[in-house]
């Protein structure tokens, strides 16, 4: 059924989240690579992540994400009409996660769209879904971020990381878990997802409620500050041997221009979505930030000049979970108080590509 477009607007009805149960702390990351729980936390705030284990791939991890969502939102799983999944790790090369989750979740054959846009991948679904529902198109979409990192991790130590098995590594495996320590200290796995659906517009001297505005950026020239060297049409075969073994599947993180820039866009685009809509920071009521480096948080809220109650972060439990951070922190935002009825919110995310962007939104 058509719906009238001129009235819509986009709510977020539901929010839910899911961590697989094995948590690793900083101190058993200590165990296998030259790291301590003291250096993890001084550059990026990190004290422990959860991993998934073998054989679990993104859209499992995205089922009972998706489940607590749909409940949360008072709605059944027939009343999905579109699905828009965000991850930078796709179950296998193709087709993308959004396939296998429909199938695991049990739903109809509504669209299920993938899309990869990494670290900023939930401000662009976000973005996806507000269009499809004001144009009339749907009623009730799901915007997933899921991912699982353990797939590109170059450990061979699962069973002293999720086993807790006491044993000695080679020299050689531990100098190789340290060469990568940098990006290995950072990424865990987890799932999150939004319920946004179509309502009609505010009654008259009501402020505007919903999605009200979004930004999204995209800058090519700056792909390789974080990117995967190997793999892609780009190679011939598309995946080796040697790559795997010149380390070319783990991304690459240039921490220090990441930095920079996340420090100055993020702010940018806040400052740039706030001022079209003719507001200022100190309307904003809470900010949720992609939950990247708690460092780079730290610096964007300073620059911002928002206080520490207007921020939600909780990458401290949970790691970079990469297209997940943003549903998993608002998610727990709401949990802790967040969210009443006429906050103002912002999210927003930067990653690689670099594609980044902001979101407003008021309860």
């Amino acid at each position: 059924m058509a719906l009238d477009r001129a009235a819509m607007r986009t709510v977020i009805r539901g929010t839910g989240m899911y961590v697989p149960p094995d948590r690793v702390d900083n101190h058993r990351l200590s165990r296998v690579m030259d790291t301590s729980h003291e250096w993890i936390v001084q550059r990026t705030g990190i004290e422990a992540r959860h991993y998934a284990r073998p054989a679990v791939a993104t859209s499992d991890l995205a089922v009972p994400a998706a489940r607590a969502a749909i409940a949360d939102a008072g709605l059944d799983l027939a009343d999905i009409d579109y699905v828009v999944f965000a991850t930078m790790t796709p179950d296998v090369y193709f087709p993308g996660s959004a396939p296998y989750f429909q199938r695991k979740i049990g739903l109809r054959d509504v669209p299920c769209l993938d899309i990869r846009q990494q670290c900023a991948g939930f401000v662009y679904g976000l973005q996806l879904a507000d269009g499809m529902i004001r144009a009339g198109a749907y009623r009730n979409v799901l915007v997933i971020g899921a991912e699982v990192h353990c797939g590109f991790m170059p450990w061979k130590c699962w069973d002293v990381l999720l086993d807790g098995v006491e044993r000695q590594l080679t020299p050689e495996e531990f100098a190789e878990n340290t060469s990568y320590r940098d990006r290995l200290a950072l990424f865990g796995d987890g799932a999150g997802a939004f319920v946004l659906c179509a309502q009609g517009e505010c009654a008259a001297g009501e402020p505007p409620r919903g999605v009200l505005d979004c930004v999204l950026h995209t800058r090519g020239e700056l792909a390789e500050k974080l990117y995967t060297p190997g793999g892609g049409s780009a190679f011939r075969p598309y995946f080796s041997a040697e790559m795997a073994a010149r380390g070319e599947t783990v991304p690459i993180v240039e921490g220090r221009e990441v930095f920079r820039h996340a420090v100055t866009l993020m702010p940018e685009v806040v400052g740039e979505l706030l001022g079209r809509n003719r507001l200022t920071i100190d309307d904003l009521d809470l900010v949720v930030m992609h939950q990247a480096n708690l460092r780079i948080n730290e610096a964007v809220q300073q620059r911002l000049g928002l206080p520490c109650t207007k921020v939600f972060n909780n990458i401290q439990r949970y790691g970079n979970t990469t297209a997940a951070t943003i549903p998993m922190a608002y998610h727990e935002a709401r949990q802790a108080g967040h969210g009443r009825p006429g906050d103002l919110i912002c999210f927003v995310g930067l990653g690689s590509g670099l594609n980044w962007g902001a979101l407003l939104y008021r309860c």
